[in-house]
């Protein structure tokens, strides 16, 4: 309750600043309405709404059943690293042949935003909810002691669309907490085969060359590992025990990992389409968090030659793998496909790192942090094209439960931050129906974007380059929010404010009226304090 208090009484504060933060209702700005009071209400497009329907319809009609959805996560991926709108690709020094496909092919949007880290992200495509709501606010890390499990009174997507008559499969990082109650198929996956940790927790009890300090010290190795990080790749299905398939010994092992996890989903989707059932397959990888091995098939096969490279070029390749695995099993009309990335770079680890034309990476609130790659695909039915208009990662959980047909199941008792976005993806041209992104570091509301401009109320500042992370503070922007017209200055250098803009005070009453949600549906504590 102190964090809900907190959080409230820190926003209701900005009033002393802005005096038009007492308006009730609808902004000025603002061209979204509120359906449900525990929904993030949205723009209405009516007309596209109708047309998207009518496609989903006839697809059903057509084939009997409902369709598959495969998500491909990216770990720690900048927005500039593929190729395509993004600007990535060869010319610095990783082609990403079999991503730029699917953005040729498909919608490929580039004002894509996910969450500033890894856990808050995957835990908000999976519930539709904002980490500040379910407590999952930063990554559970070996030793943290949780008040409680933050998967109680939650609702993954993986049990919505189970119960819905999907086949529900997750491989690859989880992420989300490894103990009983927190695991993948506790929470509604019917199966799963991976990792629990990122790969730098994974491979630092092993590589000397970089962690003497502990891989050399056997007392601090002991301790390390008696906190109980499991580093093995495990296997799970909903109902039974789990089991680990192969400890990790070494490096030079871990560096196939990604590998493994490909071939299993390869092998997955093969049986999933013959049984006749759709399924929903979340593959998430581990690289290219830091730190990067590549694996004997990729050292050196990218430009660069640097680790970090070599991995963006595997994934783009296992991405293409897994591709080639959903035309060859007959499926890819009838499956919906995103691609994307969980965060900005880690800046931090360079040049074990990403790249972002924007200020910022990993763990900001700046666009470095969190605007990240973003692509729809589905042959036949979403139009090749691009758009800069606003996409949400949490926006798959509502959109991927729309053309599963499952909205009903849905919860109505607590609020859901995500936007049904079908509409956007399938109608030729559509636009998108969201109107806000509010942005979140840990407990503290940092930014909100809406249309073009981003306003900051907190910003994290590196006190030295590539020190993002390690060596940065938090600061509070002093006598009014910094306001940024992306379209004119999307490294965000220099605030527009009240000289140049007209939309200060309106996009500041935006921030309290989504603040005035936590009045109702306050937020969990679990224990995951700064």
């Amino acid at each position: 309750m102190r964090i809900a208090q907190a959080i409230i009484a820190g926003l209701t504060g900005l009033a002393l600043l802005l005096p038009a933060l007492s308006m009730a209702g609808p902004t000025p700005l603002s061209r979204k309405v509120q359906t449900r009071e525990n929904m993030e209400g949205s723009i209405p497009r009516p007309d596209q709404e109708k047309a998207a329907q009518a496609k989903l319809d006839a697809l059903y009609q057509k084939t009997g059943k409902r369709p598959n959805i495969i998500w491909l996560v990216v770990d720690d991926m900048g927005f500039g690293d593929v190729g395509g709108p993004w600007g990535g690709g060869a010319h610095i020094g990783a082609a990403t042949p079999n991503i730029d496909q699917f953005a040729r092919e498909g919608l490929a949007l580039t004002s894509t935003y996910s969450q500033p880290t890894c856990t808050p992200t995957r835990s908000a495509i999976l519930t539709g909810r904002l980490p500040v709501r379910t407590g999952l606010t930063r990554p559970i890390l070996a030793g943290d002691k949780l008040k409680m499990n933050p998967w109680a009174g939650e609702t993954s997507i993986a049990k919505i669309l189970s119960d819905a008559g999907y086949y529900t499969v997750l491989s690859g990082k989880w992420h989300v907490g490894e103990l009983e109650g927190m695991r993948p198929f506790d929470v509604g996956f019917d199966e799963y085969y991976g990792y629990y940790a990122a790969q730098k927790e994974i491979t630092q009890s092993l590589d000397e060359r970089k962690y003497p300090d502990l891989v050399l010290d056997p007392e601090k190795l002991a301790a390390y590992k008696s906190m109980h990080a499991s580093s093995a790749l495990e296997y799970g299905k909903k109902g039974g025990q789990e089991q680990i398939i192969e400890p990790t010994t070494s490096v030079e092992q871990f560096a196939e990992a990604d590998i493994k996890l490909a071939d299993w989903s390869i092998n997955k989707i093969k049986t999933l389409a013959k049984s006749g059932k759709p399924f929903f397959l979340s593959h998430d990888f581990m690289k290219v968090h830091a730190d990067n091995f590549p694996s004997k098939e990729f050292k050196g096969k990218s430009a660069s030659k640097y680790p970090y490279k070599d991995a963006v070029v595997e994934v783009d390749a296992l991405i293409g793998r897994i591709h080639q695995a959903v035309k060859e099993a007959g499926i890819e009309d009838n499956t919906f496909i995103f691609i994307t990335s969980d965060n900005g770079p880690q800046m931090d680890s360079w040049p074990d790192t990403g790249f972002t034309p924007f200020r910022g990476g990993k763990a900001s609130a700046w666009e470095g942090g969190v605007r990240v790659p973003g692509i729809a695909y589905w042959k036949g039915m979403i139009q090749p094209h691009e758009s800069a208009e606003l996409f949400d990662l949490m926006d798959l959980f509502n959109t991927s439960i729309h053309i599963a047909g499952a909205d009903a199941r849905i919860p109505t008792d607590r609020f859901i931050d995500g936007i049904d976005q079908s509409s956007f993806l399938l109608a030729d041209n559509g636009n998108s129906r969201r109107e806000n992104v509010y942005i979140w570091v840990e407990q503290d509301l940092m930014a909100m974007r809406m249309r073009e401009y981003k306003i900051h109320f907190q910003v994290t500042v590196p006190e030295q380059q590539w020190m993002d992370i390690d060596m940065s503070t938090k600061q509070k922007v002093g006598l009014a929010p910094w306001l940024f017209n992306l379209y004119i200055d999307p490294r965000e250098q220099t605030p527009v404010g009240h000289r140049g803009n007209a939309w200060l005070a309106s996009m500041a009453a935006e921030a309290k009226a989504h603040a005035a949600t936590f009045k109702k549906y306050p937020p969990k504590d679990v224990g995951l304090g700064q």
